[in-house]
C-alpha cells in the first residue's frame, strides 16, 4: 500500500494566536518576541512578512525593516493550549502523530484513509475542524513521505493544501529552490547556491565531483533528498529521539552561578515537558555557545533512566562545571539542555515506595501548581538569578 503522509503546519501561529485573542491586532504587522538587544523574533503576521521580517531574525532588524510593527510578548501557557487543541485534532483521525513543535507535525493516515476517505478529504477534514475549533488557520502538504510533504505544506500559504501524487514527484520539485530543502540551512544553502545548483534539479542531477566538496559521504542522501526519496516512518511521541530547552542570554554571561541558575531553570521546563508526554531520559546533554558563536556539547549516560528533575539537573550541572573549569572565562550567548534515549516511563504510583519517590511527588506538585497558575508561579530556590 502507498504510504499517506499529511505535514500540518499551523500558519503563524504564535502571531495568529495574539491576533485571534485580540481583535484590535487583525490586520496589524505583528511579530511576538522580546524586544532586548538580543531579542529575536518567534513568529511573524503574514502582514509584517511583506517588510521582509521573518522568525528567528533579530527583533533590531525586524523594527528596523517595520519601524511600524507591533511587538507582542510571548504567552507561552496559552500557545501550549491551543496547541493542545490542534493536536487533538490530529489524534481523532490517526494515532500516528509526530510532533515536531508546537505548531507542526506528520500524520501518516495510510490506514484512515479506508474510514475517512482519501488522503486529501482527510486533509480538509483537519483543516476544518483546526479552523471550527480554534479560530486559527493551517497549511497542509499531502504525499507519500515526510520529506516531500513538508515542501508541499510550504508552498502555498497561508490555509494551503497542497497534494504531491507520486507520479508528480519530479515534476514539483525539479524547478523549486534548493533552499526549499528541509535542513539544508543558510550558510550550507550559499555554499551550493554559489556552486552552481539553484535548483533541486540541479542538486539531483549534479555529478559527484560537485556534490562531494558541498556534502562530503552526505553525498547519496542530498541527491536523494532532491530525488524525493524519503524512508523515514512517522514517529509518535513514545519514538521521540530527543527533548531540549535552550535559551540565548540578553547579554554575555560569564559568572557561574548565573549560569547554573540558568541550567537548573532549562532543566525544569526540559523536564516538565518529558513528563507531560510520559516520557524518561538515558542520557542528559548541555549545549554551550560562546560569545564567538564558537558550540560545544557534553553528554552522559544516565541509569536508569529518569524522569526526576532532580536526578536530570545535577548531571547537567555537573558537566557544565566541568566544562567551566576548562574554558574559565569564557563569555557565553547561550545554554540549552538536550534529553536523548527517551523511552516510555515506568509506571509508579503517586504514593508508591520508590527510589526518589519523594522527588518525584514534588515534581508532580510543581507541574499541577505551573499548569494552573503559570510556569514562574513557583520555582526552586536554586533557579533564581
Amino acid at each position: 500500500m502507498i504510504r499517506a503522509i499529511l505535514h500540518v503546519d499551523m500558519d503563524a501561529f504564535f502571531a495568529s494566536v495574539e491576533q485571534h485573542d485580540r481583535p484590535e491586532l487583525a490586520g496589524l504587522p505583528v511579530v511576538v518576541g522580546h524586544d532586548g538587544a538580543r531579542g529575536v523574533v518567534a513568529a511573524a503576521s503574514y502582514e509584517v512578512r511583506a517588510f521582509g521580517v521573518r522568525s528567528a531574525m533579530p527583533m533590531s532588524t525586524a523594527l528596523r525593516l517595520c519601524p511600524t510593527a507591533v511587538c507582542v510578548r510571548p504567552r507561552i501557557a496559552r500557545y501550549r493550549e491551543v496547541s493542545g487543541q490542534v493536536f487533538a485534532v490530529f489524534r481523532e483521525i490517526t494515532p500516528l502523530v509526530q510532533g515536531l513543535s508546537l505548531d507542526e507535525a506528520f500524520l501518516d493516515v495510510t490506514a484512515s484513509t479506508r474510514l475517512l476517505g482519501e488522503p486529501p478529504d482527510i486533509a480538509r477534514r483537519i483543516k476544518q475542524q483546526i479552523r471550527a475549533r480554534t479560530g486559527l488557520t493551517a497549511s497542509v502538504g499531502v504525499a507519500t513521505n515526510k520529506l516531500i510533504a513538508k515542501i508541499a505544506s510550504d508552498l502555498d500559504k497561508p490555509d494551503g493544501l497542497t497534494v504531491v501524487a507520486a507520479e508528480r514527484v519530479r515534476e514539483v520539485l525539479d524547478p523549486l529552490s534548493v533552499r526549499r530543502l528541509p535542513g539544508l540551512g543558510r550558510k550550507l544553502g550559499e555554499k551550493v547556491e554559489a556552486a552552481g545548483l539553484r535548483t533541486l534539479r540541479d542538486l539531483r542531477t549534479a555529478p559527484d565531483a560537485v556534490l562531494w566538496p558541498l556534502f562530503g559521504r552526505d553525498t547519496p542522501r542530498m541527491r536523494e533528498r532532491a530525488t524525493g526519496i524519503d524512508e523515514r516512518p512517522v514517529l509518535t511521541d513514545l519514538e521521540e529521539k530527543s527533548l531540549s530547552a535552550e535559551d540565548t542570554f540578553p547579554r554575555d554571561l560569564c559568572d557561574p552561578r548565573e549560569l547554573d541558575a540558568h541550567l537548573c531553570r532549562l532543566a525544569a521546563k526540559a523536564c516538565e515537558r518529558m513528563r507531560h508526554k510520559g516520557l524518561m531520559a538515558g542520557r542528559v546533554g548541555v549545549k554551550i555557545r560562546c560569545h564567538d558563536f564558537a558550540t560545544f556539547t557534553r553528554q552522559r549516560s544516565i541509569a536508569p533512566p529518569t524522569q526526576e528533575e532532580r536526578a536530570i539537573r545535577e548531571v547537567a550541572r555537573d558537566l557544565l562545571r566541568r566544562w567551566l573549569t576548562e574554558h574559565w572565562g569564557a563569555k557565553l550567548r547561550l545554554l540549552g539542555i538536550v534529553l536523548t534515549e527517551l523511552a516510555p516511563a515506568a509506571q509508579i504510583g503517586l504514593f508508591e515506595s520508590a527510589p526518589g519517590g519523594a522527588s518525584e511527588r514534588l515534581d508532580l506538585a510543581l507541574d499541577q501548581v505551573r499548569e494552573r497558575f503559570g510556569s514562574r508561579a513557583l520555582r526552586r530556590g536554586n533557579m533564581l538569578e
